[in-house]
């Protein structure tokens, strides 16, 4: 069928308008709907991601044994240490094991306990570890023990009134770390001039328990104490194997620590 000659020319004409008009919109779209010109600013925003979610796996024991932190996240952990959110988050955690101790009600005998972890618990092995990028270089036991014998690690805020908080209610305080027998000198003046006092046990490790995985060291330990008539109400420790085993306490409350793992 053919089109009369003035109406092929509406026809071009009207097609011709539509083109640019179409044109115009998808290039103030393509204005809105751009995509990042930085590269690196979404390299860097999907790592954080990355390391956020690879620290709550971390946290939540979710991802299992591991050895050290991936090199990628260093810049992550020092992030999230200096800028304080460390400490927040240890607050709550130690705000939550306060509003629980306080639900207890105790027989005033004395046997009424809590269980403290040593290390990334009650003193921090921070500066260390800076030293030792962040937990992503091998554990070297000969460097860290030269620096647990410098006695200088400080305290966390956190801890340190949680621990007095504890003490004033009556609580009998037992620590309990994987350090050695022969580090009980230092390790005792250490917590002094950090501000801890008044526990009733320090437990380290003797000469029959080198070699026993830290979960099997510390549930023994724990069951001595329960056999002594300890009432374990409560653990507070920056590793699952401060919190799990056997002879267990009532309630368990981690730290976060995600520069380094002990089975």
């Amino acid at each position: 069928m053919a089109f009369p000659r003035s109406n092929s020319i509406f026809f071009f004409t009207f097609l011709l308008f539509a083109i640019l008009i179409n044109t115009a919109i998808s290039s103030r779209v393509s204005s809105f709907i751009k995509l990042p010109t930085s590269v690196d600013e979404s390299v860097s925003s999907s790592l954080e991601s990355y390391c956020a979610s690879w620290r709550l796996a971390v946290e939540t024991d979710n991802a299992g044994k591991w050895t050290v932190v991936p090199s990628q996240c260093v810049s992550s952990l020092e992030t999230y240490y200096d800028k304080g959110q460390f400490d927040k988050d240890y607050s709550v955690v130690a705000g939550y094991a306060y509003a629980y101790a306080k639900t207890i009600t105790l027989k005033g005998d004395g046997k009424d306990a809590w269980v403290f972890d040593i290390d990334e618990t009650l003193l921090s092995n921070l500066e260390y570890y800076k030293a030792h990028g962040y937990g992503s270089e091998p554990y070297n036991s000969l460097a860290f023990n030269e620096w647990v014998l410098q006695g200088t690690a400080p305290g966390f805020a956190a801890s340190l009134k949680l621990f007095n908080r504890l003490k004033k209610l009556g609580f009998a305080l037992i620590l309990l770390t994987g350090r050695d027998e022969v580090q009980r000198s230092v390790t005792e003046q250490n917590l002094l001039d950090a501000g801890y006092s008044g526990w009733e046990y320090l437990l380290l490790r003797g000469h029959e328990d080198q070699g026993k995985a830290a979960a099997q060291y510390k549930s023994e330990q724990r069951s001595r104490m329960v056999k002594k008539g300890y009432r374990l109400h409560g653990n507070t420790g920056d590793q699952w194997s401060d919190l799990q085993g056997f002879s267990v306490a009532d309630r368990s409350f981690k730290v976060p620590n995600p520069m380094y793992y002990i089975p």
